[in-house]
């Protein structure tokens, strides 16, 4: 786990009143910016008060719960109530005298530095807005929100795949049929037992590792390398998934020249770190037949697969919502999933030539079963040495593992603090999860990474990083 004061949070806010001064309540959920996990929930009914003063004591609940997770984390707060995020951002002045007190609490929760606001849409902020209203619910029936009967978190996953993944197609259509047994899940365990909730991770982490993927193609050459190769307020915090560590605590080579990385609990407030969420492109003609496709053959395009691979992607991530920057490959195949992800949340794409993939050399457009038989001496040497190129003047493991740690360099220093999403490729991906766990060069051969998957490494001013997600792919089931 990372230090706390090198954390960054969630804390999204709501609140309502059914009448206007009438009987009301406020609801708050504080979120994972990468993976967007729940970490906690807050609710409380209020008796009667006004809608703003409802939001203002959820934006309270809310920061409250977060300096509770992690006292020195940065927090951007998200709410649909223009008034408060004005208000709280200093550009509007606080003239009722029922709000001036809650603000002033509301900013002795976290430095003023260490706080961002932002409005969102009323859809985008519905986590919160069914926590209010089922406090509100619980008040209408003379008793406190209780979180064992809270289908909150549950409701707001059960949205957020409903709309990345549109029924489209034939009845017993996959996606539409996964959208609604979440749907139906989320309905059945209302009232149900805390652990009931809490344990559902197939639902609330859209199950990552699913076994309906165990015996999935990848389209990925390295897994079929891989085997021939050398081995005042309820409030309920939620445990993380069974298939994503909060947190774990991973050391990447720091810089040349630069001081060793700083690990452990110890240490000086670093600011948020520069977050790479990193998106494998959709799928191509010679994926699914796990042919070499690097940087130096054809330049393939999308097929109609990676296509709608790209848009579901670009969905899931727009329904996140954390994404400020979009950094692509140079290759086709890249820049069309980048385009699509671009095109939904309004960004531009930068084009990086440091993330393009290996050259193959020979091998490009070859299966591993034809490079086995026409360079079966190159081949075992390629497996046994990261320094060994793929025959006819490829790029070599090492020299990839230079050329992206470059990058990462280069990128982590221009886009500190921030949450970049990186458009690129398997070695490429798998090289900065290997830097960033310290792990040896055989070890990219022992990871699965699909067409279109999400993976997310975190980088802290201290040279430390932290893996948040591999492989994510709930969005394309």
């Amino acid at each position: 786990m990372t230090t706390s004061s090198s954390r960054e949070l969630i804390v999204e806010a709501d609140g309502g009143s059914r009448g206007n001064p009438g009987p009301a309540g406020y609801g708050a959920v504080v979120l994972d910016p990468v993976t967007g996990e729940t970490l906690a929930e807050a609710a409380e009914y209020i008796g009667v008060a006004t809608n703003n003063v409802a939001e203002y004591k959820g934006l309270v609940a809310g920061l409250t719960a977060a300096r509770a997770l992690f006292p020195d984390a940065t927090v951007h707060v998200r709410m649909d109530s223009k008034l408060v995020v004005e208000q709280m951002s200093g550009r509007w002045k606080i003239k009722h005298p029922d709000m001036k007190p809650l603000a002033a609490e509301a900013g002795r929760v976290f430095p003023a530095g260490r706080v961002r606001y932002e409005w969102i849409p009323r859809e985008l902020n519905k986590h919160a807005d069914r926590l209010a209203n089922e406090a509100m619910d619980a008040g209408k029936q003379g008793r406190q929100w209780e979180p064992s009967g809270s289908t909150a978190a549950l409701d707001a996953v059960a949205a957020r795949n409903a709309a990345a993944l549109p029924p489209s197609g034939p009845p017993g259509d996959a996606a539409a049929g996964a959208a609604r047994a979440r749907a139906a899940l989320a309905t059945r365990t209302s009232g149900a037992p805390a652990e009931a909730v809490t344990g559902s991770a197939d639902v609330r982490g859209d199950g990552l590792f699913a076994a309906e993927d165990a015996g999935a193609s990848s389209g990925d050459f390295e897994a079929e390398a891989g085997a021939a190769a050398p081995t005042g307020h309820a409030a309920r915090v939620l445990a993380p998934t069974a298939a994503v560590p909060a947190e774990p605590t991973v050391t990447a080579p720091a810089p040349a020249g630069s001081a060793a990385p700083r690990q452990g609990w110890a240490g000086p407030d670093m600011g948020a770190p520069a977050t790479f969420v990193l998106l494998r492109h959709g799928e191509t003609a010679l994926t699914p037949e796990k042919r070499f496709s690097g940087s130096g053959g054809t330049d393939p395009e999308l097929s109609a697969a990676g296509l709608r691979q790209a848009e579901a992607v670009a969905a899931a991530l727009a329904a996140r919502g954390t994404i400020q920057e979009i950094v692509s490959s140079p290759l086709t195949r890249c820049r069309q999933t980048a385009a699509a992800v671009a095109a939904r949340l309004g960004l531009d794409v930068q084009v990086e030539r440091g993330l393009r993939e290996t050259d193959f050399g020979a091998w490009e457009g070859l299966t591993f079963g034809e490079v086995r038989e026409r360079y079966p001496n190159d081949l075992d040497d390629w497996l046994a040495s990261p320094k060994a190129a793929p025959t006819g003047g490829g790029e070599s493991f090492a020299a990839v593992a230079r050329r992206v740690a470059a990058t990462r360099d280069r990128l982590t220093a221009a886009h500190a603090g921030r949450t970049v999403l990186l458009v690129t490729h398997v070695t490429p991906i798998k090289t900065l999860v290997r830097l960033a766990l310290g792990a040896p060069p055989e070890s990219l051969f022992k990871m699965e990474l699909s067409a279109a998957s999400i993976s997310a490494v975190a980088y802290y001013a201290d040279g430390n990083a932290s893996v948040r997600l591999l492989n994510d792919t709930s969005h394309l089931r």
